[in-house]
């Protein structure tokens, strides 16, 4: 089969790669579409992020759908013929995170087209993929396979409104206008939250995020002082999730919420940052992490088979597997591109 393996940073090839044998619990997956990560453009740009480096030639992709090709002697959740999203989570299930109900924490978690352990967990931007029974979450017979891709990076957004409790009539900051970011600001919107304001320091995706229903779509860059309006007696807003992994714009959010509010940091920077701790202390604001996913991946393949979250208008482009150096280009373009998906 073909894949897309990364070697070193810009240097990503479509090699053959062999298709693993298929144990009694597994699924073999015809990929037909995947979405393009900020994580795998991390890998393709600077050869890993913080201190996860690739140490070998790794497939990429974590963000995938297809058809069940071939199913395992003991399988029974799906048939040969059905359409899946796939769960790039594989957690051990004993560890002592898993046993607590924390299966994303997991000490020995397999996640697709990760360079944390070595070797390295392979992903899924290739034509053939061997997933367990658990890992292939069934949509319905003839559903857009590009759609049930976007399962994964809502599933991410999903645990973060999670961490951020009951959203219903709050006021809502999103910060980063990135996948991410618009993913959340659609799930508060579906959680009933009152107002969504959505900042960013780039014009296309604020229009995209008007598109999908933000309230007010602010340019900090081209207005510094946007938020400023919000951030008056105290601040405005209930809760603020922060997904661009920006120090400055954490201190915008934390400036702008309210006594009491919680902060969800969801997106990741390239290093560390500094805590305006004062603000955060005398406003006795709740600072939350929020890491991945776990049974919210199959809340978002409802939401998004049930049409009460459409992502579709976040796709810019489909681009064929041979073609990924260019769709990687793209999806790294954010005056052009949102969301950039790869076609097997």
């Amino acid at each position: 089969m073909k894949a897309a393996i990364i070697h070193a940073p810009h240097d990503l090839r479509i090699e053959d790669a062999a298709v693993p044998p298929i144990g009694d619990w597994d699924v073999r997956v015809r990929v037909r579409a995947g979405g393009i990560c900020g994580s795998d453009l991390h890998y393709y740009h600077h050869g890993g992020f913080g201190t996860v480096r690739l140490q070998e030639p790794m497939i990429l992709g974590h963000e995938v759908a297809g058809e069940v090709e071939a199913v395992g002697a003991a399988v029974t959740r799906v048939r040969v013929g059905d359409r899946v999203a796939v769960n790039p989570s594989q957690a051990c299930g004993t560890c002592r995170f898993c046993q607590e109900g924390r299966a994303n924490q997991c000490l020995d978690m397999r996640f697709y087209g990760s360079a944390m352990p070595t070797p390295h967990v392979q992903g899924g931007f290739r034509e053939v993929l061997v997933c367990t029974e658990a890992q292939a979450v069934p949509v319905p017979a003839g559903f857009d396979l590009q759609r049930a891709a976007f399962a994964e990076p809502l599933s991410v957004c999903l645990h973060a409104a999670r961490q951020a409790g009951p959203l219903l009539r709050s006021r809502v900051l999103v910060t980063g206008a990135g996948p991410i970011g618009l993913l959340c600001a659609m799930v508060a919107r579906h959680a009933g939250a009152a107002e969504v304001v959505v900042t960013d320091i780039a014009d296309a995706p604020l229009a995209l995020a008007r598109r999908i229903g933000a309230d007010h779509a602010l340019n900090t860059r081209t207005a510094p002082d946007a938020l400023a309006p919000f951030s008056a007696e105290k601040g405005k807003f209930d809760v603020a999730f922060e997904a661009s992994g920006n120090g400055a714009a954490l201190a915008g959010a934390l400036g702008a919420v309210r006594p009491g509010a919680t902060v969800v940091q969801v997106g990741l920077g390239a290093g560390e940052t500094t805590l305006p701790m004062n603000v955060l202390v005398a406003k006795e604001i709740s600072l939350r992490g929020t890491f991945r996913f776990h049974e919210e991946f199959g809340w978002a393949v409802d939401a998004i088979t049930s049409g009460a979250i459409d992502p579709t208008p976040l796709l810019t482009e489909v681009v064929p597997l041979d073609q990924a150096v260019r769709a990687f280009d793209l999806a790294s373009d954010r005056s052009r591109a949102v969301k950039v998906q790869l076609a097997f």
